[in-house]
């Protein structure tokens, strides 16, 4: 993927730049924009102005200086907000503070003066560092907002009440709020359960016997012990082998009607009628 492409799928990196030289930020500021992945929100020339505006600007990168008068490149990260603070490129004409960088979890060490090729791989260092913070930080949100809506046990199901007219399903990193209405008809698949949705279908981790005892049973019906089905998708009853039928959905999708729940559905059709 070329940088154009990345930027057209991906947010801009955020980036601030720090140095008492008007020049060297005036250089670093041309060299970013040779990348349209990243996007420079501020500049700042000394320790303090840096800590104030990666405080209220919330950067998703810096490229800090080392020496300035007043207080130094290290001094604008001391007293962070840790989940405010930028990954952080030192730029410096001084080779003695590198063990410092590395003790902040620098992403790179660019010593003055540096080339186009040395301050291109700081930018590709920089820009993985960045895109990894993205997906932690997504999958800690994701993490946290299904803790929330569950209710106790962890389960997305479990978010949703008896007879609810929705169903949280997480699927592919994703969080879908499933109608209903909408499902056609639910399987067990090994550990999860797959709901089938028109032509789409959404894994979810759960057992049969929780998501049945969760989902509105004058709506669903259980037809098999890996199956539920929407009785409003039901078109018709088949026969089928040694006195069983095949329960047949709008979409012609045929179904095993096990003996054992045979019962349950010709109840609800007869309510339906």
């Amino acid at each position: 993927m070329n940088a154009a492409t990345e930027t057209a799928t991906q947010a801009p990196i955020r980036t601030l730049i720090v140095d008492d030289e008007p020049a060297a930020r005036r250089g670093v500021r041309l060299l970013l924009a040779r990348d349209p992945a990243f996007e420079v929100v501020g500049e700042a020339a000394n320790g303090a102005e840096a800590a104030a505006l990666i405080a209220s600007l919330r950067p998703d990168l810096a490229f800090l200086d080392v020496q300035m008068p007043g207080a130094d490149g290290f001094a604008a990260l001391d007293g962070l907000d840790p989940a405010a603070t930028p990954a952080v490129v030192f730029v410096t004409a001084y080779d003695e503070h590198a063990l410092r960088a590395f003790e902040v979890h620098a992403v790179d060490y660019l010593l003055k003066p540096y080339d186009d090729e040395r301050f291109a791989a700081a930018l590709q260092r920089a820009k993985a560092e960045v895109r990894h913070r993205v997906q932690d930080r997504a999958g800690t949100r994701l993490s946290q907002i299904m803790e929330l809506l569950s209710s106790g046990s962890g389960t997305a199901a479990q978010s949703v009440p008896p007879g609810g007219d929705r169903i949280l399903v997480k699927s592919s990193g994703e969080i879908f709020f499933l109608k209903a209405d909408e499902i056609d008809w639910i399987e067990a698949e090994g550990d999860y359960m797959k709901f089938h949705v028109g032509p789409r279908s959404h894994l979810m981790r759960e057992t049969m016997a929780r998501l049945e005892a969760r989902l509105d049973a004058r709506r669903f019906v259980r037809i098999h012990r890996s199956t539920i089905v929407n009785i409003d998708r039901v078109r018709k009853l088949s026969p089928s082998f040694g006195g069983e039928y095949a329960v047949v959905l709008a979409d012609g999708t045929k179904l095993r009607l096990s003996r054992g729940y045979q019962e349950r559905i010709a109840a609800l059709l007869k309510q339906a009628l």
